[in-house]
């Protein structure tokens, strides 16, 4: 905490006609997040004392309203001075009814007091109020406590109401380096069995977390394994145990290399100026790299040692990569990109000598929609994940890797065929079934290097048709 948390003015406003009717108090993430030294970007009131319509009167001056549900007491507010959106609730009482996360009866209570009102809460860190008149903090569960300890702590057993709570805590310990608590790891595991309750949609919700906030994901999947919530991700289950050549990965088995592997990702200078759909995109494929070793992994005579090794894993990895994130609920567009990556993230491996312009143009090409620097941030990762080890000749080799990419500009692109339809037409062809064959030739010839540019296709292209040259 660095000083009083800074309001925006719109939301002072309609904070002061809040109090003419009740008690508001900010709540959630935005104050955690204060706590901890980082700017909020989301702000969520609860007032105490009043009723909807009460609340509904006096906010719907500012702006918009959303009435997200009257029963739930939940009312959204965009603000007409500023466009931005503030949640404004009542304190509810939540009792469980059912399987599922609508398996609840839900009421606004007015009546609720700070601690009753905070019991509902998942974590003791998410249960900390601020009153934004006084300064005053509001901590009946001891969040502060458990902020200032990096301690995750469910705050009722009204948590295993809620399975979803579970990848909740998660994504949070990955994305503030936090630790379970024992009792509430003890709790996950008892809940284990009411996943099949989630629907995908909110499982992908919080991986998507996972993937794009982290700054140590190695966290998350050590709550997973705490908790007993592995093994409904079968792909990340069966890197446990799974044996590596001590020489080459001291760090230990696959789970220990991919946790190191993730954690190494976010910390490379590139990271933080990434788009959060590149860092899902590379998140996601530095999880999955070595999903083909459970398979793939034997003990074999190896320079006349016998050693682990996984021979074809990459190329085994891809399937399973695109079967977990169907599993979690990714979008489509994940699936290619990722797998791309995994399959190629041992391209660096693959002989001693320099990279030729053919095997970047193909390599870049097998990549697509994923780039060379992509595969230079998944590789780099991979390399960085095996302590105490360091590996600058593999960076090296990644260095003339990303090089020859950036000589070629391809670097952050695939290339483009230079000959299409209508250059056949143009030389007086009909479009036929001839067309396509004719076209992919002319594509793998560029990829050779047979030609360059427009001109030096067009020449090539006469040459295959058997055209006398222009």
């Amino acid at each position: 905490m660095t000083g009083p948390l800074p309001l925006p003015a719109d939301l002072q406003a309609m904070l002061d006609a809040a109090r003419r009717i009740g008690r508001p108090r900010l709540v959630g993430g935005g104050v955690r997040d204060w706590l901890l030294g980082i700017p909020p970007k989301d702000f969520d009131i609860e007032v105490t004392g009043a009723d909807f319509e009460s609340l509904h009167r006096v906010l719907e001056p500012f702006g918009s309203t959303d009435i997200v549900g009257r029963s739930f007491g939940v009312l959204k507010v965009r603000s007409r001075a500023s466009g931005s959106e503030y949640d404004f609730s009542l304190p509810r009482r939540e009792s469980k009814t059912g399987a599922g996360h609508r398996g609840f009866a839900i009421a606004p209570d007015p009546a609720l007091s700070d601690a009753e009102a905070a019991a509902r809460r998942d974590f003791t860190l998410n249960a900390i109020a601020l009153d934004p008149f006084t300064g005053g903090i509001i901590d009946p569960h001891g969040g502060q406590a458990d902020l200032a300890r990096r301690t995750l702590r469910h705050t009722s057993a009204a948590f295993a109401e809620d399975p979803l709570r579970v990848l909740r805590g998660m994504q949070l310990a990955a994305r503030f380096d936090l630790t379970l608590a024992p009792e509430t790891a003890a709790l996950c595991r008892a809940i284990a069995g009411t996943f099949a309750e989630l629907p995908v949609e909110r499982v992908w919700g919080e991986w998507e977390k996972w993937a794009a906030k982290s700054v140590r994901p190695s966290r998350g999947l050590a709550v997973l394994e705490e908790t007993g919530w592995l093994a409904h991700f079968p792909e990340i289950a069966a890197l446990r145990g799974t044996p590596q050549d001590p020489e080459w990965h001291p760090e230990g088995d696959v789970f220990t290399h991919t946790q190191h592997c993730l954690d190494a990702l976010t910390s490379l200078p590139a990271w933080p100026d990434c788009s959060a759909q590149r860092q899902r995109t590379l998140m996601f494929a530095v999880l999955a790299h070595d999903f083909g070793k459970p398979a793939t992994t034997v003990r074999a005579e190896k320079r006349g040692v016998l050693r682990w090794t996984s021979p074809g894993h990459e190329a085994a990895g891809g399937p399973l990569a695109a079967a977990f994130l169907r599993r979690i609920g990714a979008p489509l567009d994940l699936d290619a990109p990722v797998a791309a990556l995994v399959v190629n993230h041992h391209a660096h491996h693959r002989g001693g000598t320099a990279f030729s312009d053919t095997s970047v143009r193909r390599l870049a090409r097998r990549l697509a929609p994923a780039t060379i620097d992509d595969l230079a941030l998944v590789m780099r990762a991979d390399a960085n994940g095996r302590p105490p080890l360091a590996s600058p000749d593999i960076h090296a080799r990644i260095d003339e890797l990303a090089a020859a990419a950036r000589a070629l500009a391809l670097a952050d692109a695939a290339p483009k065929p230079l000959l299409l339809g209508r250059h056949l037409i143009a030389l007086g062809r009909k479009p036929g079934r001839d067309f396509q064959p004719i076209i992919d030739a002319a594509f793998e010839a560029q990829l050779d290097g047979a030609f360059a540019d427009e001109a030096g296709g067009l020449a090539w292209l006469r040459n295959r048709l058997g055209l006398p040259a222009d």
